[in-house]
């Protein structure tokens, strides 16, 4: 997938580019059929939320090996549609995923993920430069009412703000402190709500401000993300450093793979 020159211009200056109906309805089948093998699944990269002990987060599907392992998964992440995005917009051929997931909000009770940059918490696994991008996969129709992602235009262009640990949600964040982004958000454009169909993607700028609200709906709301960093950006040692499922140890160049490795990747369905 071969990028415009205006939609680089428009990454540059927005800090993230939409393009709907990227990947098609039987790959999201999969997708989704994927979400739901897992869904039971005890792993370590697996964070739980609510009366109904839903997933919030489930982490490193992208790898061959794991509990949260997945075939289709790891094909998305390595197909031109993702991988090659991340490629033109980063500069470089030789890319890894920092790491990758799968965020449900569930129905009703899906909870919020405050306005943060996710080179807060990067910067603090040693990530030196924010050449990294995040890629998403919506995996269902995402809405306002269901807790959509919000970015605010141009914000990647701040650098990294201070953060503070956010403890208010199942999954701690390193926030924006609300009076910096208050100041800030006056001299912005309005935020961009990404709503769309199943298969709609975006890509975003790891200094990006982005947020999503509660999910008020009845349906549960699932998107995949990929977070892709240089190899020549790997981490520095730090002192205590997070598990591997969120700060990963594997830097080898990620391999391309055709798109349709997707649904050759889905588990075969057997005869009666």
């Amino acid at each position: 997938m071969q990028l415009t020159p205006e939609q680089i211009d428009a990454y540059r200056r927005d800090g993230f580019l939409v393009f709907p109906d990227l990947v098609a309805p039987a790959e999201v089948a999969v997708l989704r059929d994927e979400v739901e093998r897992l869904w039971d699944v005890e792993a370590e990269g697996t964070v739980r939320e609510g009366a109904r002990r839903a997933p919030k987060s489930m982490f490193r599907l992208h790898e061959a090996d794991g509990a949260n392992a997945s075939a289709p998964f790891r094909a998305l992440s390595r197909s031109p549609r993702v991988l090659g995005v991340a490629q033109q917009l980063l500069g470089a051929d030789d890319l890894y995923l920092h790491h990758s997931k799968v965020n449900v909000k569930a129905a009703i009770e899906g909870s919020v993920w405050p306005w943060h940059q996710d080179f807060g918490a990067w910067n603090l696994d040693g990530i030196e430069r924010p050449d990294m991008a995040t890629y998403m996969v919506m995996l269902d129709d995402a809405t306002e009412l269901s807790g959509c992602l919000y970015m605010l235009p141009g914000s990647h262009r701040w650098g990294r703000t201070e953060a503070y640990l956010d403890t208010s949600t199942a999954y701690r964040l390193w926030s924006v402190r609300h009076d910096e982004l208050i100041r800030r958000m006056r001299e912005s454009p309005p935020p961009v709500a990404v709503t769309g169909r199943a298969g709609t993607c975006a890509i975003f700028h790891c200094n990006l401000m982005h947020a999503s609200g509660h999910n008020l709906s009845m349906g549960d709301r699932w998107q995949a993300y990929f977070c892709f960093n240089t190899c020549a950006n790997r981490p520095v040692d730090v002192a205590n450093p997070r598990p591997d499922y969120v700060r990963s140890r594997n830097w080898a160049p990620m391999q391309p793979m055709p798109d349709a490795a997707v649904l050759a990747a889905a588990a075969p369905v057997l005869a009666d």
